[in-house]
């Protein structure tokens, strides 16, 4: 079993030391979804819904997430993310996917932000459309694909 870096010596919970990383260029990808029925989809796609406007909502509260990362997850570190972009597509009647792209010329990955980014996007799509449909289901929040750093690439089996 590897050692868990947020580990110490004796197991306590501690923020890794990047500070002797090199600085390098890191990109994460990460999705989500959301089910919603039919008719909820046809209210938000169309600009129909009273809230407003949901899907540029969600892409703006999940760009917004991503550079507010850190102040969410307690052990990641703050970074100075250099691009942010958040989709928001219908892929059908009754489901939505979300996906962020993250990069930062940094010391650490970006995979927690692209991740935050993804499922603060979904929340802020829930909660514009939740008064027309309280049985919204988000799901599938995984990282897609990340670059950099010494482990390199990851990309996510279908």
């Amino acid at each position: 079993m590897p050692k868990l870096s947020h580990l110490d010596d004796k197991g306590a919970v501690h923020m890794v030391d990047v500070g002797d990383k090199a600085v390098s260029s890191r990109t994460a990808i990460a999705e989500g979804f959301i089910e919603a029925r039919k008719e909820t989809l046809d209210l938000v796609f169309s600009g129909s819904l009273p809230k407003g406007d949901v899907v540029t909502t969600a892409k703006l509260a999940g760009i917004m997430a991503a550079k507010k990362t850190s102040d969410l997850i307690p052990l990641c570190h703050p970074l100075p993310v250099t691009s942010v972009t958040v989709s928001v597509d219908r892929t059908d009647d009754t489901r939505v996917r979300f996906e962020a792209r993250v990069k930062v010329m940094g010391q650490t990955g970006v995979e927690m932000e692209a991740l935050t980014a993804v499922s603060v996007a979904a929340l802020t799509f829930y909660d514009m459309a939740k008064a027309v449909d309280k049985a919204m289901q988000i799901d599938g929040i995984r990282l897609l694909k990340k670059d950099g750093g010494m482990s390199g690439r990851y990309q996510a089996k279908n």
